[in-house]
């Protein structure tokens, strides 16, 4: 999403890798093919509600993850690139983002290069100016591959909460298999931690490196209490999310966005996030997997027509 010269653990605006795919040196390509997708029944046959539709409701949490790395918060805060501003177009963001997950976890290699293209063409216009207090660059790849751990993390953490712990093995070949999350889009191959232990250790830096300003703080407050809605839906919704996403927030970073949480708070967290899991067990996987099989085939709907991607 953007550059971050601020951490010494990413690289610099000269380093060959930041730059934009038709800048980059052959050593640092782009991935362009990847092996054959698992189908959403493949899915859910491996890793039993990885793919639900209720793992959205970690989804606030996982965009303040990713904007807590602050020039990933800024380049998203200053963006000049309206059409996919939440807080103007909140519908359309939402697609666009449920978009790319259902690509990157089932699309054709294909598909993964059509959308990265649609994506790039948004992407080439959030970068910092003179004018900018923190640089960034949406094509910085170490800044994508923050954004692709968040995403990554997201899934497993879901899976943890409405099905719990997977096998040792089934953690591993998730791993091995979200890969796409980030090469779909920058993240160039051998970039991703080659296993778990080492993004367990490229994950506990990346949250200690994270920081909140009071800028990107006052954005994602708003998300947090839902206020690209209407104000009658947000009052009633907002303290909902709210507790959802504080629920679902690692400690450092509940901390640097100022929100309380008590042990009964989470006792309550998980109570209510077990009995959903369980109902929500219940359904076929057809209805449990909607959102993402819906996007996949409103993606391949709009490229069948050649209307817009994103």
């Amino acid at each position: 999403m953007s550059s971050f010269e601020a951490s010494p653990s990413l690289a610099s605006p000269a380093d060959p890798a930041t730059l934009p795919e038709e800048h980059a040196g052959t050593s640092s390509a782009l991935q362009q093919e990847w092996p054959e997708p698992l189908s959403a029944k493949e899915w859910d046959e491996r890793f039993p509600g990885v793919l639900d539709g209720i793992a959205l409701l970690g989804g606030a949490a996982n965009i303040i993850l990713q904007l807590a790395s602050l020039p990933v918060g800024h380049g998203v805060a200053d963006s000049k690139v309206e059409s996919g501003a939440i807080f103007k177009h909140p519908v359309k963001r939402a697609r666009t983002t449920f978009t790319y997950l259902a690509v990157a976890m089932l699309g054709t290699s294909e598909e993964k290069r059509i959308y990265r293209k649609a994506v790039n063409r948004s992407h080439a216009q959030v970068r910092s100016d003179a004018n900018s207090t923190v640089k960034y660059n949406a094509f910085d790849p170490r800044l994508q591959l923050w954004v692709a751990a968040c995403l990554y993390w997201g899934y497993a953490d879901a899976m943890r909460v409405f099905r719990g712990e997977m096998s040792p093995q089934q953690k591993a070949e998730f791993y091995r298999l979200a890969e796409p999350l980030g090469t779909t889009l920058q993240v160039r191959p051998g970039m991703w931690p080659k296993d778990l232990a080492a993004f367990e250790e490229y994950w506990q830096k990346g949250l200690q490196e994270l920081e909140i300003d009071d800028k990107v703080r006052f954005f994602l407050t708003k998300l947090v209490d839902v206020r690209f809605l209407h104000p009658l839906i947000s009052t009633w919704l907002g303290p909902i999310n709210r507790f959802f996403t504080t629920g679902f927030l690692p400690p450092e970073v509940r901390a640097q966005m100022h929100l309380s949480w008590s042990d009964e708070q989470q006792r309550k967290f998980d109570r209510v996030m077990s009995t959903i899991g369980k109902v929500n067990a219940l359904l076929p996987r057809s209805v449990r997997q909607l959102p993402f099989t819906a996007m996949l085939w409103d993606f391949r709907r709009r490229v069948r027509k050649g209307l817009p991607l994103v």
